[in-house]
């Protein structure tokens, strides 16, 4: 019976309950004494009860058992999923990856979590304070398994393949060119229909939230009202093999058995749910006369530090839009940075790069790394005809960029066996037209 429903709107107070149960939702209060249906009252909270209002993330779960119904956590495996940054000395050059290679399901069966490969990180869950990159490559759905973030935030980009997130507020279909927050602590399941790939942004210690606009006015970028929410779903089905909840919890994996599905939250209302976005929906902003706008211009999502100004992390995307600059230098600038810029692909080329640079795949430019275009996009640039033209058409391009010095694991540089070592040589041909006698 079940047809995928949200509601819209980015940090809303929404109220949701399952049509099955209609009056499940108790009036006027939060927590009586005995709940409608007979269900158990819970809430979670993802900011400290003393948070500013403005800030103060929480929400009321009415479910059929609590979430404390579960025997001891046990230590899982946690595979290539780290948050040590010193298994291998930093490496400061310029990194590119080929596309991550997804497993077939025959030889090696991977589900969302066992395909869970941390590429790059900074900080560490426990001071509250940092942020890792991760590759999902799976295969499989989970099956009797959730897991949920102690640690943080994950923004999950999928790349290859749909996800369908069943999490205790409600399901989620999320395709490739969306994307999802899973915030923390809140329990999901991905179910997938093949072989499936994506990246994750992981964040301790803070939120996403919509940047500010500034002089931009009181439109712009990504729109609070095409954030989606799901509605409430429940499941009451009983698991007598047992269901595995498994937490990722100061950077490694527990698991816990209980014999019924966590996903039995009949109605909720609050402000910290899940969420998803679609690219398309992004209005851009663009220069229309000359030079370029900094690629802040394109932040979807933020994740702020304690400095004023200084983001943890961004989420940016390079869409669709007119190029119209005259007398300027068209394609992104060289550039050296105070901050980490990791890039992904989602499908189409990169302006910038148009060879070696594939969906699937990835680019780190490190804290002060020179990067910028290669030699082919330089001469083309230098000696095109600058009229208005459509640029990255039928491609999108992300990144995480953030403040910390993010370090790649053995994983990203080694055992993945991805890294482009001839990265490098993009840059190689390019030559100097300097000529003291000719301004």
């Amino acid at each position: 019976w079940f047809i995928l429903q949200y509601m819209s709107g980015f940090g809303n107070e929404h109220v949701s309950e399952d049509p099955r149960c209609p009056g499940a939702l108790p009036e006027g209060q939060n927590n009586p004494q005995v709940c409608p249906y007979g269900l158990y009252a819970e809430q979670l909270s993802g900011s400290a009860f003393t948070c500013p209002r403005a800030t103060n993330k929480r929400s009321w779960l009415y479910r059929i058992l609590p979430s404390v119904c579960h025997k001891p956590f046990k230590p899982l495996n946690e595979g290539h999923l780290t948050h040590v940054w010193d298994e291998v000395e930093p490496d400061p050059n310029q990194l590119r990856w080929k596309p991550f290679e997804i497993p077939k399901a025959p030889q090696n069966k991977l589900d969302f979590v066992s395909g869970l490969h941390t590429l790059c990180g900074a900080g560490e869950p426990r001071g509250r304070n940092g942020i890792a990159v991760h590759i999902f490559v799976c295969n499989t759905s989970m099956l009797n398994r959730c897991l949920y973030n102690s640690d943080g935030d994950f923004l999950i980009v999928p790349q290859q393949g749909k996800l369908l997130i069943t999490t205790e507020f409600g399901k989620m279909l999320v395709e490739p060119n969306e994307i999802c927050v899973i915030q923390q602590g809140m329990r999901f399941s991905v179910e997938v229909f093949g072989e499936t790939r994506g990246y994750i942004l992981e964040v301790y210690g803070a939120h996403f939230e919509l940047p500010d606009l500034g002089p931009i006015g009181a439109n712009g970028l990504a729109n609070p009202r095409d954030f989606l929410v799901p509605v409430a779903w429940y499941e009451d089905r009983q698991v007598p093999g047992g269901y595995t909840v498994i937490s990722k919890y100061q950077g490694k994996l527990f698991a816990a058995q209980q014999d019924f599905s966590p996903f039995n939250v009949v109605a909720w209302h609050g402000n910290y749910t899940p969420y998803k976005y679609h690219l398309e929906k992004f209005m851009v902003i663009n220069a229309v006369a000359f030079d370029h706008a900094d690629p802040s211009i394109f932040t979807v999502l933020t994740a702020k530090s304690t400095r004023p100004g200084v983001a943890l992390a961004d989420f940016v995307i390079f869409p669709p839009r007119w190029g119209v600059a005259n007398n300027t230098f068209r394609p992104p600038y060289y550039h050296r940075n105070c901050m980490s810029e990791f890039m992904g692909l989602i499908k189409g080329h990169y302006e910038a790069k148009e060879e070696g640079f594939q969906p699937g795949g990835a680019s780190l430019h490190s804290m002060m790394t020179p990067h910028g275009p290669d030699a082919d996009c330089f001469e083309k640039a230098s000696k095109a005809k600058l009229e208005p033209e459509r640029v990255a058409e039928g491609t999108m391009a992300f990144m995480f960029e953030s403040s910390l010095s993010m370090a790649v694991t053995k994983w990203g540089l080694q055992t993945s066996n991805r890294l482009d070592k001839s990265y490098y040589k993009c840059w190689e041909p390019l030559k100097s037209h300097f000529n003291p006698k000719c301004k």
